[in-house]
């Protein structure tokens, strides 16, 4: 048994969840998928898989060996590819994650341009505000925002800053004033922002001499989207607070006025991947790319 080509099979397997469409993607019959498959799982003494007429599902044992051939798959491919006798071209299935406000606004209107670029590469683009267990749900990369913890699985690399507004429409300020410290925050109300993980809307975090400062807005509105959350402050139903990259056009237009300039801070974007021994080469080419396409937008 080929066990370097038993974990190819396998893996292709899990992730197109059909020993039908694994043999289609490998160029092989579907009862040399089967035959492997067998053949791994004895030699492990293990069952990778739970197998019925209508649905394929990985066993936890399984799942453990899906991502430990992953990982080390990707590393000898990397390190071939180090070299200068193979291609350098970064190929075949890449999953990235990040949230969907970035993906609409920065990432996808400039995604044409990466992707001609790697013609060869199978990109996954799942845009979601919710934190995603990166190493669980098969990601090769995630951008996230804000300042990221230490960790011995996952590793950070900075893709840009962006500035952190208050901002409120014409209409708002002319009938309620503009605010101008976070005193005067108490007599103005705001659009909320729904948090669907912690089930309440988000507080305004704030960062003095003295330390941080949290404080509870009181809510005309409450919504759970983006684009809704900046056209709700452009139709004048409160104070927003929101990344400055997201409402440049409507500041350049005048559909919003920048409120408490001195308040505005800077919070970090990253490119979060799993710890590994050579990087990916997908991985680094999507690094190189977004930060410049970051850098272009948050500027």
């Amino acid at each position: 048994m080929d066990k370097l080509q038993s974990m190819q099979v396998y893996v292709c397997v899990v992730d197109t969840h059909s020993f039908a469409r694994a043999a289609e993607v490998l160029g092989v019959p579907r009862s040399t998928v089967s035959r492997v498959i067998k053949e791994l799982e004895s030699w492990l003494g293990i069952q990778l898989l739970q197998r019925t007429t209508r649905k394929l599902s990985v066993t936890a044992d399984g799942r453990r060996y899906y991502e430990e051939s992953k990982r080390l798959l990707a590393d000898i491919a990397t390190m071939e590819s180090s070299f200068s006798g193979r291609s350098a071209q970064p190929k075949g299935r890449f999953k990235v994650g990040m949230p969907q406000s970035l993906a609409r606004h920065c990432i996808i209107p400039r995604l044409p341009a990466f992707l001609h670029q790697y013609p060869e590469l199978e990109l996954r683009l799942c845009s979601s505000d919710n934190v995603e267990d990166i190493i669980q749900e098969g990601y090769d990369c995630v951008i996230r925002t804000g300042r990221i913890e230490d960790s011995t699985t996952l590793v950070a690399r900075p893709l840009a800053n962006f500035r952190w507004v208050i901002a409120a429409s014409p209409d708002y300020i002319a009938a309620h004033g503009k605010p101008e410290s976070l005193d005067s925050l108490e007599r103005h109300r705001a659009v909320g922002y729904l948090n669907h993980r912690t089930g309440r809307t988000t507080d305004w975090f704030f960062t003095l001499d003295d330390g941080d400062c949290a404080i509870r807005m009181k809510e005309t509105l409450i919504v759970d989207d983006t684009d809704a959350y900046i056209q709700a402050g452009i139709q004048g139903f409160g104070l927003i607070r929101v990344a400055s990259y997201l409402v440049a056009p409507y500041l350049r237009s005048g559909s919003l006025v920048l409120c408490m300039e001195n308040l505005s801070f800077d919070l970090p974007l990253s490119l979060v991947y799993p710890q590994s021994r050579y990087l990916l080469l997908s991985v680094r080419a999507f690094y190189d790319w977004s930060r410049a396409v970051l850098h272009q937008s948050v500027d």
